[in-house]
């Protein structure tokens, strides 16, 4: 006689999905949050990015806290990602604004998240840079095109398994592309700059 299983197949279902929701709300909040903060740190609105990053580190803690009985998931790709973007938001920030660099244990998050948002804060000063050649702000966009060059100068340094660094290396090998194509944009801007220097240095003043 074929026993009835339907009542314990049932429960494993809501079991299972009740663990998935609490793991997809605990994502959703995280990466929501840094997100809406890096789209606000990208327009230069640095005070409302400042709201948002506190948002979305109150979120961050709440995460940790829903998942402390899921290690799984704690310590898994959605969490490390939101932290990552978190970190990315907080350096860009830094970065764009001229203030301090957060360190990890501030941020509270783990080195490698940390490392891997500061190689896409890097990566997103493209965008500011190019925004300072377009005002012409020259010396705005060299400091900026320096401060991404220091940042892959460090980071082409941290040599250890991806085991380790949580996709590092392909985060390090993308800002090397955006910065060389950064590095001719800035070269150009200049070269063209001082041509029109040298053109307007040789025509006659009206009174001559």
């Amino acid at each position: 006689m074929t026993t009835d299983r339907s009542d314990e197949i049932t429960a494993a279902g809501e079991a299972a999905r009740k663990v998935l929701e609490e793991k997809h709300l605990a994502r959703e909040i995280t990466l929501n949050a840094s997100r809406r903060a890096i789209r606000a740190v990208q327009r230069r609105e640095f005070y409302p990015a400042r709201e948002l990053i506190a948002e979305a580190a109150a979120f961050l803690a709440e995460a940790d806290a829903a998942l402390t009985g899921h290690p799984d998931v704690r310590y898994a790709g959605s969490l490390h990602d939101a932290k990552k973007e978190f970190a990315e938001a907080n350096l860009t920030l830094a970065f764009v604004s001229g203030q301090a660099l957060p360190r990890p244990e501030e941020l509270r998050v783990e080195m490698p998240a940390y490392l891997n948002g500061l190689a896409e804060a890097a990566s997103e000063l493209r965008r500011q840079v190019l925004d300072c050649l377009r005002r012409e702000d020259l010396a705005e966009a060299e400091g900026l095109f320096a401060v991404m060059d220091e940042v892959y100068g460090v980071l082409v340094t941290v040599d250890y398994p991806e085991a380790l660094t949580d996709g590092l290396r392909r985060a390090t090998d993308a800002l090397r592309a955006v910065l060389e194509r950064t590095r001719g944009d800035v070269t150009n801007a200049l070269v063209m700059a001082r041509m029109q220097d040298a053109i307007q240095s040789q025509q006659p003043r009206p009174d001559e």
